[in-house]
């Protein structure tokens, strides 16, 4: 390895309780690292193998090695880390060891930190602006284990109590671990030294490597855009590509070893989500400690439910993962909680943005709840305005939509029309040059949307899904590696495809079952291979959220079965745009077959079951969970578990759900209509948010007719009303 070391007298006679270091040392690396002149700093707990991983990729990348308790405080205190300690007392011996790290001069090495130096946080930002801190994250029954088979005497305690034990170290050392890394690497049980360093080397060059995790439209094949580089922060931004595609990770999503799925069984929501994204999304576009925020406030105490989304068993195989407990009362809160701050995270500089939706009910007030969770700054250059069909949300959607009227950056208007026509009239703005031109130039403003068409709404769904599976786990229901299936009520196939995402990760789905309503366009294709809208009236249902008949997640779909064919997909939605139909080639179908699974149910059967099994279980389903046992019920062969998805609340379908159970004398008044529920039932209840905006003041809202020119003129008024208009 190229070392070189220069020494320098010290200025002045040491001592080793008030100078630590009597000789001050430069390590310099006489070749270039994967990170030019950076150090790798190896952070973590003791006994997480910072010393001998750091040897090891030392070693690997031709770099000196560097440990700072054998290699600087020993060697500068001229005694045992664990003397120095018992001399000095530990908060002396943490103010001198962050000092030693402050000192430090290095360049180009691999640095193994001590495990309390994260205790010190001015030291701890000397070494990130050197160089690049990775986090051994170990698990704490393998430190443990370790640490029992070692002579420790070396460590220092909470507050240097005595009689503090090893696992409360542990865990109150976490927050400061978790507070000052750039990379993490999840070690999995039982991982070995050589497995972590391979692990901290994969690690190193997918940082320096940040140009690999580019995007690309499901429309065009990547050779055809070479050249052109589009990061997460820009599909973010934009929504939708250039090209009317949708945006895909061009070299897919990471996939997670056995190991570190496990490692993911005993966390929080919250710390799944965390390392779930962290390995999506490059720290060079959101750093982890930015993330580590975003992730913590989007999913905090404006969840009713500690567990987020949490799962519990309904009947026989088949469990519900609840994903209504946010404040709408919506599985789209699990995205839109922290897909705003993410959009807010990665805006440019100069322009402001307004973001379109369009929605069949729920979408649309957790976007507005989303955003209006934003700061005041994010908020004067984010606009939201709301497309929905008039009369296809429930009155309980509508009022909570309608109820953010108050703001002028934020608007719902009602359409005379439904949901694919909103979407189409979305779609065709980012398409039309001469309107986003004028947008820009005349009011130095941006469309954006929210819509699942965005990669960032559709990436926390990743994270559910996931969850629901580790739930399952930690439950003992299955034990990791044993299959599960999932049942979804889709008609945009946007949860769907984040399931199927989160299989390409790692998590053992067998299948991906599609429930529809009678708008079964969805069920017919994947049965079928056709996909065909013509002569396909949109017929309204008591769940409103899969009344759907142009899917725009099935570009997602295509694309991943289909081998990244944007050729392909490009050619297929042309002629369902000239034609209304097509039809997908023989293997893609057959891949598509083995992927999914759909059926459909009417309205009655869907009423039904919601009767039989609230007669069964005491359990309340909302229409759409309701479709999903059906299906469930029916293409499920029993086999393995199947996790339904409870994409809402039951209180915001108030009269289909009062007329299943048979309650007589349903009031008018939506407040009412939930709380004459609640009285008649036991679980689950409802958020609180949702009970206060249904309670609030009712505010008018603009409604438009079916014509794309005037929700354009919708478009430019709500900017007007937003943004400073440009001279």
């Amino acid at each position: 390895m190229g070392l070189l070391i220069i020494s320098r007298l010290a200025s002045r006679t040491p001592t080793c309780y008030l100078q630590p270091f009597s000789v001050a040392k430069l390590w310099l690396s006489t070749k270039t690292g994967p990170l030019r002149d950076k150090n790798i700093f190896l952070m973590g707990p003791p006994g997480a193998g910072k010393t001998t991983v750091g040897k090891i990729v030392a070693h690997k990348l031709g770099l000196p090695s560097v440990d700072i308790d054998d290699d600087v405080l020993e060697a500068a205190w001229g005694m045992p880390v664990a003397s120095k300690l018992a001399a000095v007392g530990g908060r002396r011996f943490l103010e001198e060891e962050g000092q030693a790290l402050l000192n430090l001069s290095a360049s180009g090495c691999v640095v193994s930190l001590s495990g309390s130096n994260p205790l010190h946080p001015a030291a701890m930002r000397h070494a990130r602006r050197s160089g690049l801190v990775v986090y051994l994250d170990v698990d704490a029954e393998d430190i443990l284990g370790r640490l029992g088979k070692m002579r420790v005497d070396r460590v220092v305690g909470l507050g240097q109590e005595a009689g503090v034990s090893m696992r409360d170290v542990l865990l109150h050392r976490r927050r400061f671990y978790e507070a000052c890394f750039d990379v993490r690497v999840l070690c999995g049980s039982g991982d070995t030294v050589e497995a972590v360093a391979q692990k901290v080397l994969r690690a190193v060059e997918r940082y320096e490597k940040h140009d690999r995790e580019t995007f690309i439209s499901t429309r065009c094949d990547g050779a055809a855009q070479a050249g052109e580089k589009t990061y997460f922060s820009d599909v973010v931004v934009e929504g939708l590509a250039a090209d009317g595609g949708l945006y895909v990770p061009e070299n897919g999503l990471p996939v997670l070893d056995a190991g570190e799925w496990r490692r993911l069984v005993s966390m929080s929501y919250q710390e799944r989500a965390l390392v779930l994204l962290e390995k999506c999304i490059h720290p060079l576009e959101v750093s982890a400690g930015d993330l580590r925020e975003m992730v913590f406030r989007a999913y905090g105490p404006n969840f009713s439910s500690d567990a987020v989304a949490p799962v519990r068993h309904l009947l026989g195989n088949q469990y519900v993962q609840e994903l209504f407990h946010g404040p709408t009362a919506s599985f789209k809160d699990l995205a839109l909680q922290l897909m705003p701050q993410l959009f807010s995270h990665c805006l440019p500089p100069m322009c402001s943005y307004l973001v379109l939706v369009a929605t069949s009910g729920d979408t649309g007030g957790a976007v507005l709840s989303g955003f209006g969770r934003l700061g005041a700054a994010a908020r004067r250059r984010t606009g939201v305005l709301v497309f929905f069909p008039e009369r296809g949300v429930s009155e309980v959607q509508k009022l909570q939509m309608t109820s953010y009227g108050g703001g002028s950056n934020a608007r719902a208007v009602g359409v005379q029309s439904d949901f694919d026509f909103c979407q189409r009239a979305i779609k065709r703005m980012f398409g039309e040059a001469g309107l986003v031109g004028h947008l820009a130039v005349e009011y130095g403003a941006v469309l954006s949307t929210a819509n699942s068409i965005n990669w960032a709404r559709l990436l926390p769904q990743v994270v559910y899904h996931s969850s629901g599976y580790l739930d399952l786990c930690r439950d003992g229901v299955v034990q990791f590696g044993q299959p599960v299936d999932i049942c979804i009520p889709t008609g945009n196939l946007g949860n769907a495809m984040s399931a199927l995402y989160a299989k390409r990760m790692g998590v053992p789905i067998r299948r991906v079952i599609c429930a529809s309503n009678h708008n079964r366009v969805v069920s017919d294709f994947i049965a079928t291979g056709q996909y065909d809208l013509r002569g396909r009236p949109l017929l309204p249902s008591s769940s409103p959220a899969i009344d759907i008949l142009r899917s725009s997640n099935l570009e997602r779909l295509l694309h991943l079965l289909s081998d990244a064919s944007g050729r392909l997909v490009g050619a297929l939605f042309a002629r369902l745009d000239a034609q209304g139909c097509f039809r997908a080639p023989g293997d893609l179908l057959a891949a598509v077959q083995r992927e999914l699974g759909a059926g459909w149910c009417s309205e009655d059967d869907c009423l039904g079951a919601i009767g039989r099994v609230h007669a069964q279980t005491g359990y309340v389903l909302d229409p759409h969970t309701a479709v999903a046992q059906v299906v469930a019920s029916r293409v499920q062969d029993a086999s393995c578990p199947v996790l339904l998805c409870s994409t809402a609340h039951y209180g915001k379908f108030a009269p289909s759900v009062c007329r299943a159970l048979g309650l007589q004398s349903v009031p008018e008044d939506p407040v009412q209509q939930l709380a004459a529920l609640e009285a008649a039932v036991r679980s689950p209840g409802a958020h609180g948010e949702l009970v206060r905006r249904l309670g609030g003041a009712r505010m008018a809202h603009t409604v438009r007719q079916a014509e794309y020119g005037e929700l354009a003129e919708e478009v430019e008024a709500m900017i007007q009303d937003s943004f400073l208009k440009t001279t």
